[in-house]
């Protein structure tokens, strides 16, 4: 299956350095990274299959640091490790391993208590449902990062 996304996005003043996506759906991760780079606004987008494989790559050391997404596209809904549990492991990180990302909180849930429960939580700035579309997209990233962006005219 190909996806032509026939849009242009008004040019980002500085690129997001990383996008991590944590979801078990295969096509929705292959969908959401072809979006992130059709809008050119990250510089890499790393995708893992569960909340377990996400502890991993941000416990991980990279060339002597741990990597450090500017935000993090989370599913509910996963084997191994679910969304939930991803959140309690999340609590237990080090400062430097969370760094100052934001964590947005994914799922085809339109359960009002799944939103509830994951905006309840301090460390999730968002709740979304996808698959993220073009609109969803530029918009949480315009509302959590508004000075990567050009001026609006």
């Amino acid at each position: 299956m190909i996806f032509i996304l026939p849009f242009n996005l008004k040019p980002m003043r500085t690129k997001l350095h990383l996008i991590l996506l944590v979801d078990d759906d295969d096509a929705c991760n292959f969908f959401h990274t072809h979006l992130i780079e059709r809008l050119d606004c990250a510089e890499q987008v790393k995708t893992v299959a569960n909340g377990l494989e996400a502890l991993e790559f941000l416990k991980t050391p990279i060339d002597g640091h741990f990597p450090r997404p500017d935000v993090i596209f989370l599913d509910i809904n996963m084997p191994k490790m679910n969304g939930w549990d991803f959140l309690e492991q999340y609590e237990h990180l080090s400062a430097d391993q969370k760094a100052q990302m934001i964590l947005i909180m994914l799922s085809t849930s339109f359960n009002s208590e799944d939103r509830d429960r994951a905006l309840s939580n301090a460390n999730v700035k968002d709740f979304a449902n996808k698959y993220l579309n073009k609109d969803s997209l530029v918009y949480l990233l315009r509302k959590h990062f508004p000075d990567h962006f050009e001026a609006l005219n």
